[in-house]
């Protein structure tokens, strides 16, 4: 009989999940149970597989897991059983990263809670490991960095006491023999420099820097960069760094070459995700950011990032999309979601981003539009990639409203501005619940260059890229059954609009 409620209850779940009106069909979605915080954690390419881990809270223990998925395809992911769980009483973990040494192993670094007794077993960082094929993970004893207290590490240096970042672990990386690895700096922030008064060294966005010979024994090195320029339009003094991810930037979307920069994804959690581009001192223990840009901008729906190298030198970024409706897991029965992979590299000193080319994959049923036009009858227009080339030299505004219901009280408007230099996503009418607000992303097109849209409908999740400069992403909750319209925005000066129906690839 057990068996038996098992499977109908099996079943029963699957289905609701594919009647949702707001899960998505391609979009990563954690499979089950509370996705709050949600984060991609751990992610890494090895032995021909992507592997990717979400941060979930398991209703089961009551405390944090690290979900585990692979991918051949970075589309259709296996489950796998969780990676971190809780463990002698902890609370389980948060987030952290993943690193591959070359003798195959691969290690999670990540967030330990405290156990029941704080004194007896701190909060800090905490490691984990496994060898192919990945299946099973063992945590490595002592943890590698004992905090003082939650997120804090307090040292005695040169007489003094400073207060070290003991939350949020970045990534691994290897340079001459040595481990590095960063630390975040929230909780430090939040104790010690959140009053106008504070010490300047404890305001702001910043990291800490370890090293190893062992990837056991670590040691306190310094600051890992300081913002050199707050204040002007960089991260404010309110800003934070957590989930670092540090990894180099290639030359090209794949195949390409590393160039002598690194990209710094973090997020600030009152502003969302964010990144430096930026060199490595000459002894590589120093970041030295020199550009600063954001991908969150009104708020931080667009919030914690993970990324990873593969085979064909692609840096591969995977980024939490914050904006969940009210009690959605008692509701709906899950809760989370991520932003499509997205190729991210340096060309002409300026960082790109495009979507991962394995999506072409999921299309089908291709629809054509050449010249000018005001409504495109996209097949689906729940599920869809829609193409699009508009005229360069344009001064009026130009792009498409999606999940258009027919009355015209609903849609989702999304265009380049050439007036203000922004790439725009309007959901202030896209349905009654959400965060309704005008998005906007700094955008301009040179001299002759023609608009190129490239826009991604999947149920709740609309997103954008353009001239794979420039992308915004955002969840939308439309009510009315019919808001599957598609209206051209500026349609005198679309070239040409291609729009495929999009197979959904989740399992359910």
């Amino acid at each position: 009989m057990e068996m038996k409620e098992t499977i109908l209850g099996t079943r029963a779940y699957r289905e609701k999940m594919i009647a949702d009106p707001y899960r998505p069909g391609y979009h990563f979605a954690i499979p089950d149970d509370l996705g709050i915080p949600g984060d991609p954690n751990g992610a890494f390419y090895a032995d021909g597989r992507y592997h990717l881990m979400y941060l979930y809270r398991n209703s089961g223990s009551g405390g944090f897991h690290w979900g585990h998925m692979s991918s051949a395809d970075l589309l259709h992911w296996r489950h796998h059983k969780d990676a971190l769980t809780t463990q002698d009483g902890d609370g389980g973990c948060f987030s952290g990263g993943a690193f591959v040494d070359e003798d195959g192993t691969a290690y999670l670094t990540f967030w330990k809670f405290a156990a029941v007794d704080p004194a007896k077993d701190r909060s800090g960082i905490a490691m984990a490991y496994a060898k192919p094929p990945y299946d099973d993970w063992y945590r490595m004893e002592p943890i590698a960095i004992n905090g003082t207290e939650w997120g804090i590490l307090e040292l005695e240096i040169d007489g003094k006491t400073d207060y070290i970042g003991n939350a949020d672990p970045s990534n691994i990386w290897k340079k001459d023999g040595w481990y590095y690895m960063q630390t975040g700096n929230l909780c430090v922030l939040n104790k010690y420099g959140r009053a106008e008064d504070s010490d300047e060294r404890l305001r702001g966005d910043w990291t800490d820097l370890f090293r190893s010979k062992d990837l056991k024994t670590w040691e306190y090195l310094h600051r890992f960069y300081k913002n050199p320029h707050a204040g002007e339009d960089w991260p404010d003094a309110t800003e934070d760094d957590m989930c670092p991810s540090f990894l180099p930037l290639p030359d090209r979307e794949q195949d390409g070459v590393f160039t002598d920069k690194w990209l710094q994804l973090f997020i600030a959690h009152n502003k969302g995700a964010q990144y430096y581009v930026g060199s490595l001192s000459g002894d590589g223990e120093t970041f030295l950011p020199e550009q600063h840009g954001r991908m969150s901008w009104r708020d931080n729906t667009c919030f914690a990032p993970e990324a990873l190298i593969d085979d064909r030198n692609r840096q591969i970024a995977w980024f939490w999309l914050t904006d969940n409706l009210d009690n959605d897991f008692d509701r709906f029965g899950w809760s989370g979601v991520y932003s499509l992979p997205r190729t991210l590299w340096l060309e002409n000193g300026v960082l790109h981003t495009a979507p991962v080319r394995e999506l072409e994959r999921l299309q089908y049923n291709p629809q054509h539009w050449c010249g000018n036009t005001d409504v495109l009858p996209v097949k689906n227009g729940e599920s869809f990639r829609l193409t699009a080339v508009f005229e360069a030299g344009s001064a009026e505004s130009c792009g498409f409203a999606v999940r258009c219901s027919a009355d015209g009280t609903q849609e989702t408007r999304i265009y380049a501005d050439p007036a203000s230099g922004k790439l725009v996503m309007d959901t202030t009418d896209s349905g009654t619940e959400g965060r309704r607000i005008r998005e906007e992303a700094p955008f301009a097109l040179a001299s002759g260059e023609p608009l190129v849209l490239d826009i991604f409908a999947d149920k709740s999740v609309v997103e954008v890229f353009a001239n794979q400069r420039q992308a915004i992403c955002r969840r939308v909750y439309p009510t009315a059954e019919d808001a599957t319209g598609v209206k051209v925005i500026g349609g005198r000066h679309l070239i040409k609009a291609d729009a495929w129906e999009m197979m959904p690839s989740n399992p359910y």
